[in-house]
């Protein structure tokens, strides 16, 4: 019983790490594309294409 609750533990700790590596890391805040996305979506509602 105590090895299924420690098996439980550390499935439960490996999920929450991949859910963090996956939210903090990847693409900073200053990036290239996302900039250029922005720009175009302002031109477009702006009635420019």
């Amino acid at each position: 019983m105590l090895w299924l609750i420690l098996e439980a533990c550390a499935a439960f700790f490996v999920l929450v790490f991949i859910v963090w590596w996956t939210m903090f890391s990847g693409r900073k805040e200053k990036s290239g594309p996302p900039a250029a996305r922005k720009q175009a979506r302002e031109t477009k509602d702006n009635g420019q294409e």
